[in-house]
């Protein structure tokens, strides 16, 4: 569900998780997910929800979206993990005016908590978190975030467990041919009981030298997201099949939803209890 990944290098800080120096390196190469007419739409979507108010990136990176985000006057802070993503931010247009706070978006908190208008997470990340108790921390962490009436939001890719037979727990996402013998195949191995998969790369160099990477992750289907922002306070709001604000159908292959922080009756925040 995500792009190659290279093996280790020998300055990789294991305090970066799954984005040390080695990842980050290559984070920013043309193309893919690095592309314009991808990083647009969901700038401009991202924008428009924000509507003037403080936005807040969980897992920021290196700035991909918060940076362009931010060359349009929009305040963008950000949590991120790996140093050696974070370190790239200040490099990209816009990427001065990102406040950045090194952390784990599960708990970590940054100055003006409670006041910003918009918190998202994109690019599948929120499958990173590999616990369904720490899926539901990212959730109650965007919500201390926010003002009431602000909203969360995730892009993540939804399982293809469709496309599994039975007996089958693998299914490739990617098989690209390079020249000279080599080339990269990207295959989803996914565990239905613990809702656990991996995400594995092969590449092979036209030397014949081979590379093998894999990350875990743990997906959750977008009803199971819901009832995570009704425990944090939040409702459901909207559910996109992408940042075009298409409608979400069976055949969506990923999900934009955004759910909404809801006021209590006494004007703080809405309890897990009473949220609908």
């Amino acid at each position: 569900m995500n792009g190659p990944a290279v093996a280790g290098r020998s300055d990789d800080d294991p305090a970066d998780g799954w984005f040390p120096e080695s990842v980050a390196a290559t984070y920013d190469d043309p193309g893919g997910a690095n592309a314009p007419e991808v990083i647009m739409p969901a700038v401009d979507a991202l924008q428009d929800l924000a509507a003037g108010g403080r936005v807040l990136e969980f897992a920021v990176g290196t700035g991909r979206i918060a940076a362009p985000l931010a060359t349009r006057g929009v305040p963008v802070s950000g949590i991120e993990l790996s140093q050696a993503m974070a370190a790239r931010i200040t490099a990209k247009p816009g990427g001065d005016a990102v406040e950045v706070t090194l952390g784990d978006m599960t708990a970590t908190r940054v100055g003006g908590a409670g006041e910003f208008s918009l918190v998202y997470l994109v690019f599948n990340t929120i499958s990173n978190v590999t616990t369904q108790d720490g899926q539901v921390d990212v959730f109650r962490n965007a919500a201390a975030h926010l003002r009431p009436g602000g909203l969360f939001l995730i892009e993540v890719g939804v399982p293809s467990l469709r496309r599994l037979p039975p007996g089958q727990d693998t299914v490739p996402f990617t098989v690209a041919p390079g020249g000279n013998r080599s080339g990269y195949v990207g295959f989803d191995q996914y565990d239905v009981v613990t809702q656990e998969f991996t995400s594995n790369h092969v590449t092979v160099t036209p030397d014949g030298k081979g590379r093998f990477h894999r990350i875990p992750f743990r997906y959750a289907w977008p009803a199971e997201m819901d009832l995570m922002a009704r425990i944090a306070g939040m409702r459901l709001k909207h559910r996109w099949a992408d940042w075009d604000r298409s409608a979400y159908t069976a055949d969506s292959s990923k999900h934009v939803s955004v759910w909404e922080k809801l006021p209590s009756p006494e004007g703080g925040t809405q309890s897990s209890s009473t949220a609908n």
